[in-house]
């Protein structure tokens, strides 16, 4: 090779590592078609009339899915921005994303699809339901229900179907991280473990008439995620040491299944090629499932804060198909019956600890069909435990079921718009080299060739295009509707279209405003048997907890995140003598609006907390949790 093409070489590898934004040693994918990941993020929808509207693209807040029924058919659910997105559901029709509802969104929702006009959406409650007896707000983070259909008459798609609970009861809706539709005719729902004293994972199925309660009872793991698969249903569990059993058996699932044959029993699955050598259960998240026509793959994680004594877990990823590669062969050969393979985990080469850093969390897994590979999309543990960054760059990479992994990507690349766009969230791929990818701060980015994004094949359905904004949402069957008290009023004697006015009320002014009380009080905190802190607290509404310990703007410690009725409470966090934290944050996000006080009441104001920490020093020879400690 001459000097000058040795140079031209050199300077090209060069222009790569600058602007290609791939991390170090990945290979690009061979056969990708030149598909390249592009921001493709919609204009924000027009504002109400006499208000000024944003001049570009915005985020549209936290994306909690995205599901697609073909390539140019898929819908997501949002929470909104605050201020320039409403909260509700967006469709793209194969040219672009336009906002399709502005009811029925979610703090962190979910779709399901049940046929090509047909999806069910995991939505917010609304306010109005009576509060409980000490005055606490009924919680409303995604714990009701939307089904979308097309209205015969119109042949416009609407929310057909509204589905909620009275709050504070033993069959109240829980909270729902997953759904999932084996027909129009076969739906389910689940979240949250059970409320005590119940045990159990609660579901709730659809049978294409009524919505009924179908819980998971010999455990109480709360369910994450459902997939269909060659007609069954699978559904990933978030592990917990505190989670509550029946009885314990040898093995704790990560997953259970649905045959899908008319039954509604779901089966643990046993003998998942998870963990290795030392690997406690409870040190790896959760399993993100995605399915296709020809695989299911399952993606994990390690935990924040890894049981004691346990191994650490790297990045586990299983593959479960009729068609695996043979590393014998180094082929991909067909068998008889789908099993579960692992791709990447403890006892692959590389490991998942070797192939990512030791810190690297799995937010998403989506398969991409006629492939033989997924998309995962990435974090560190550091992120995601401090919430959305604005500064965070996207991070993707692909794996193919040989195990190899190539095209790690930092998001946006380098010299594309405005800077980094959150960290990867939410990642789903409809077909071959045609990848969605959603940050935390809701942008869009599009996998696909150069000549998918100069021939769009748009979908061409009217219900999906966005003409025809839903703004309305049916009451909510489950909850019962209670008539008015207000005399109505006489309008008889009024002509067609006159303006009817109610009857003029006095209204009494009351000189003392009303504030809410705050979410957390009366702490109080204790160490027991040297290093275990115990934290309790009273709190004001149904809220979720995590405490987390830190040392050098690095997490030590942490618990999980608990949902926590209102009333006295406790967090027990185990420390380690050789990390010991030099500040404490405790998070909390309440479920419910904050009860209120008139300040006419004595110290409506006042928060009664205490934080006082025995003197570690003398006990464990590091030093005592100091001034930093914060909540």
């Amino acid at each position: 090779m001459s000097a000058r093409a040795l140079y031209a070489l050199l300077l090209a590898l060069l222009i790569t590592a600058l602007l290609g934004g791939a991390a170090a040693n990945a290979a690009e994918l061979a056969d990708d078609g030149n598909a390249e990941w592009r921001l493709e993020q919609p204009s924000p929808p027009s504002p109400p009339s006499g208000v000024e509207g944003a001049n570009a693209p915005v985020g549209l807040g936290k994306i909690g899915d995205i599901q697609f029924w073909s390539p140019n058919r898929g819908v997501l659910i949002t929470a909104g921005n605050g201020s320039t997105v409403p909260a509700g559901v967006w469709a793209y029709d194969g040219e672009g994303w336009h906002e399709l509802a502005n009811v029925c969104g979610a703090s962190d929702g979910r779709i399901a699809w049940a046929g090509p006009n047909e999806f069910w959406t995991v939505s917010d409650g609304r306010p109005g339901q009576a509060s409980e007896s000490r005055g606490f707000a009924p919680p409303l983070e995604d714990n009701t229900l939307c089904r979308f259909a097309l209205n015969p008459g119109t042949g416009n798609l609407e929310v057909v179907d509204s589905y909620a609970s009275l709050a504070f009861q033993s069959t109240s809706y829980q909270a729902m991280h997953a759904a999932s539709c084996l027909s129009a005719s076969d739906c389910w729902f689940a979240g949250d473990s059970l409320p005590e004293p119940q045990i159990g994972s609660f579901q709730l199925h659809w049978n294409g008439r009524t919505l009924t309660a179908e819980p998971y009872l010999p455990e109480g793991h709360a369910v994450e995620d459902l997939r269909t698969f060659e007609g069954g249903l699978f559904e990933s569990l978030r592990l917990s040491a505190s989670d509550r059993f029946i009885k314990r058996s040898l093995e704790v699932p990560a997953m259970h299944a649905l045959d899908g044959e008319g039954t509604t029993s779901f089966e643990p699955v046993t003998g998942l090629p998870l963990y290795g050598p030392g690997e406690f259960p409870y040190a790896l998240d959760f399993l993100h499932l995605s399915s296709d026509a020809d695989a299911m793959w399952a993606a994990a994680g390690t935990v924040i804060e890894p049981p004691e004594k346990s191994a650490e877990a790297g990045v586990t990823v299983l593959r479960y198909s009729k068609v695996q590669y043979s590393k014998e062969s180094h082929e991909y050969l067909e068998e008889g019956s789908p099993s579960w393979v692992q791709v990447l985990g403890p006892q692959s080469e590389p490991s998942g600890l070797e192939a990512f850093s030791e810190d690297q969390i799995v937010n998403a897994v989506a398969g991409e069909p006629g492939t033989h590979s997924a998309w995962l999309a990435l974090e560190s543990q550091e992120e995601a435990s401090r919430g959305p960054n604005p500064l965070a760059r996207a991070t993707v990479a692909h794996i193919s079921a040989e195990g190899s992994i190539s095209d790690r990507l930092q998001l946006p690349l380098a010299g594309e718009q405005d800077g980094p766009k959150g960290a990867a969230e939410k990642i789903v791929c409809p077909a071959v080299h045609d990848c969605w990818m959603a940050s935390t701060r809701g942008w869009l980015f599009h996998l696909s060739t150069a000549e998918e994004r100069a021939h769009p094949q748009r979908d061409g359905d009217p219900a999906f295009d966005g003409e025809n904004l839903i703004t309305a949402r049916p009451a909510d069957e489950g909850v019962p509707r209670e008539a008015s008290d207000a005399v109505p009023v006489d309008n008889s004697g009024l002509s067609e279209g006159a303006a009817s006015e109610g009857p003029v009320v006095a209204q009494v002014v009351n000189p003392f405003a009303r504030v809410a009380v705050p979410l957390l009080s009366h702490m109080r905190s204790r160490l027991i048997h040297k290093t275990e802190l115990e934290l309790s607290f009273q709190l004001a509404v149904t809220a979720r907890v995590r405490l987390l310990a830190e040392r050098k703007h690095k997490v030590v410690a942490s618990t999980p995140t608990h949902t926590f009725a209102a009333g006295r409470r406790k967090l027990l966090l185990r420390l380690n003598a050789k990390r010991w934290p030099t500040k404490l944050d405790l998070q909390t996000h309440a479920l419910a609006p904050l009860p209120t006080k008139s300040t006419q009441e004595a110290n409506t104001n006042s928060v009664s907390t205490s934080l006082a920490f025995p003197n570690a020093r003398a006990i464990l020879q590091g030093g005592p949790l100091g001034a930093e400690t914060r909540f």
